[in-house]
């Protein structure tokens, strides 16, 4: 198993060797050895759960709260949905050696663009040890390999899934290199991992801002991050209140402590005086924090008092708890406003019967993922038939959204002639 008894550039060096392995073998190969890999998680899951509750008891301790608590944990039934989304993952379609497109040059040539896999892929991570596996399957799939950087949070959990995922993958004939681990204790070692130029490809962080600003500091390799997601659902004058109302707390509550969980919800005047005492009472009744602002406050009815206000840092701020800011908005175009300047571009909503509306709302808002009459609680690289996700990328280059196995691609041209020189 590759860990930090050797040093970042040595494990890196394995990967690169293992990585030219990886990008050669058949689809066959690399399908076997996710097979096996959830196989080994389910066979071995008492001696997984067992180091993840010591995570969890040092969690506790230390205070973490219910949020990353709940982030943290495995059990049975997470553990069984993480072996199910390998065995998805490996039924998927092969990226690698995908002909993107390709045509006939005038002297003869024909040129094709080919889907390669990256090479070493580096993930950072805190406090979740699905990810371990998530990423491991995604990378292998894309004939990538992978070094893992967890957090000190989820050490145990992460160093014993690290170890049965590479052992299994190992077992069916792919190079050791292929799934590592870094210790994830020493910020020195993640300046080292991010500056691996010639041996990691590409690093994904998936973390707080204190993670993307430490890496922004010192990569000198590619990132590119798995960002926050300040999420906003805007109700508008059209839409229909039940929908309306269902999408709000769906989107707050189902799982409030996920990147694509709303943050803000913005309400048309137009139909503040039905959607907002509805709405509010029963966000409150699931345990929400509200924070309103002054025309919001004037139409909770009887929960007003009761209402804190809501400031600047409130539009800005991604909660990860059961914390809901509320504005009232006087049209479409405020709304899409409001989104562009707090947004983080993670996933946005819009409930509407309204197509003019929802074409503005879709075409105005700069996000990864805009949706019409649906929750935000989709962005999901599983839920959108990736099988998994790395994480789900707010940037423009060189992938956006959900990070999945032909987002660890890149492409190179393969050009076939029959003796043709330049003049």
């Amino acid at each position: 198993m590759a860990t930090t008894t050797r040093t970042v550039a040595e494990v890196c060096a394995q990967a690169r060797d293992a990585s030219r392995v990886l990008a050669t073998l058949p689809s066959g190969a690399r399908d076997a050895a996710l097979h096996a890999m959830a196989d080994a998680l389910e066979q071995r899951s008492a001696e997984i759960l067992e180091a993840n509750a010591r995570d969890m008891e040092a969690g506790r301790e230390s205070g973490l709260n219910a949020a990353l608590l709940d982030r943290l944990q495995l059990d049975e039934g997470r553990l069984a949905g993480i072996a199910g989304d390998v065995r998805t993952i490996a039924a998927l379609p092969d990226p690698v050696g995908e002909t993107v497109e390709g045509h006939r040059l005038p002297n003869g040539l024909d040129v094709r663009r080919v889907r390669v896999p990256l090479g070493v892929v580096a993930v950072v991570y805190e406090a979740r040890p699905n990810v371990t596996i998530d990423c491991s399957a995604l990378c292998l799939k894309s004939g990538n390999a992978i070094v893992l950087r967890g957090s000190s949070t989820a050490a145990h959990s992460n160093s014993v899934l690290a170890r049965v995922a590479q052992e299994a993958v190992v077992r069916t004939g792919l190079p050791e290199g292929s799934i590592s681990i870094v210790a994830g204790g020493d910020r020195d070692e993640l300046r080292q991992l991010a500056t691996q130029d010639g041996l990691v490809d590409l690093v994904i962080p998936r973390g707080g801002e204190g993670l993307k600003a430490a890496l922004k500091e010192h990569a000198t390799v590619p990132v590119m991050y798995a960002a926050a997601g300040n999420c906003h659902v805007y109700v508008d004058a059209s839409a229909d209140l039940d929908d309306a109302v269902a999408i709000a707390v769906n989107a707050k509550v189902q799982r409030p402590g996920v990147c694509n969980a709303a943050e803000t919800l913005l309400v048309h005047a137009d139909a503040t005086a039905e959607f907002l005492p509805r709405a509010l009472g029963e966000l409150r009744e699931s345990g929400v924090e509200l924070r309103v602002d002054g025309r919001a406050r004037l139409l909770a009815g009887d929960l007003a008092d009761s209402l804190a206000e809501a400031s600047e840092e409130d539009w800005e701020t991604e909660y990860l708890a059961l914390i809901l800011a509320v504005k009232v908005v006087d049209s479409v175009d405020e709304a899409i406003e409001h989104v562009n300047r707090y947004s983080s571009g993670h996933s946005e909503a819009i409930v509407t019967g309204s197509t003019d509306a929802a074409q503005a709302f879709t075409g105005g808002v700069d996000a990864a993922s805009v949706y019409v009459n649906a929750s935000t609680r989709f962005t999901d690289g599983g839920v959108f038939g990736m099988g998994a996700e790395i994480g789900n990328s707010t940037q423009k280059l060189h992938a956006r959204g959900p990070i999945g196995i032909r987002e660890l691609t890149t492409f190179k041209y393969v050009i076939e002639g029959s003796g043709q020189v330049r003049e």
